[in-house]
């Protein structure tokens, strides 16, 4: 008997599973493409040049227990995590470039607590499990659209509620909307005075 396991079916893997099995039974656990009903998902509207305030808001003054923030490339997390740390924000720090002891060490603190926030690539939106994430933030929309269903999948596991927290710049409406079209569910839009680069800040934060 010959059992193959995948967290996703890629047509790489189909194409392995066929040539190794005949005629196999394919059981899926949830539809491919698909996020959780236990994540709450929501998109924020933002001008590129007010989006690290943004997060920053974002971070500070709400009460967020265990926060993934995920960037597009890896100096851009660099660039984030440094800026985190500098505000005395517990960030750690994962992407290819870094060691697996490295690694290792940040996700150690990461899933003991000691660190609040971790700022990844893409390289921590497969494979990571990580219990009790309560929030994933898209600093950047990816570029992939499965890109997307992977990170939001880190939050809202095992039955815990969680929520995903998209940053939107109108550069990236595009990428959004492809998302949309994959999953079949739509994002809601909601835009914060000050952040937007057409309106004057409410001073109140922003809450979530």
């Amino acid at each position: 008997q010959t059992l193959l396991f995948s967290a996703t079916m890629s047509d790489s893997v189909k194409t392995l599973a066929y040539t190794m099995m005949d005629d196999p039974l394919v059981i899926e656990v949830s539809r491919q493409n698909r996020t959780a009903k236990t994540v709450n998902q929501i998109a924020f509207r933002v001008a590129a040049a007010s989006k690290t305030a943004f997060l920053l808001d974002l971070l500070e003054t709400n009460d967020l227990e265990r926060v993934i923030v995920f960037t597009r490339t890896k100096r851009g997390a660099d660039r984030l995590a440094h800026i985190l740390s500098a505000r005395d924000l517990r960030a750690g720090l994962i992407h290819s470039s870094r060691t697996q002891s490295q690694r290792e060490r940040v996700l150690k603190s990461f899933k003991q607590g000691k660190t609040q926030i971790l700022v990844a690539t893409d390289i921590a939106s497969r494979g990571i499990d990580v219990d009790c994430v309560s929030h994933v933030i898209n600093y950047d929309v990816p570029h992939k659209p499965d890109d997307y269903v992977h990170r939001v999948g880190r939050t809202g596991r095992a039955g815990n509620s969680g929520k995903a927290i998209t940053l939107v710049t109108p550069v990236e409406e595009l990428a959004v909307r492809d998302i949309e079209r994959l999953t079949k569910q739509q994002l809601k839009r909601v835009v914060v005075p000050g952040y937007d680069g057409k309106s004057i800040a409410s001073g109140t934060g922003v809450s979530i």
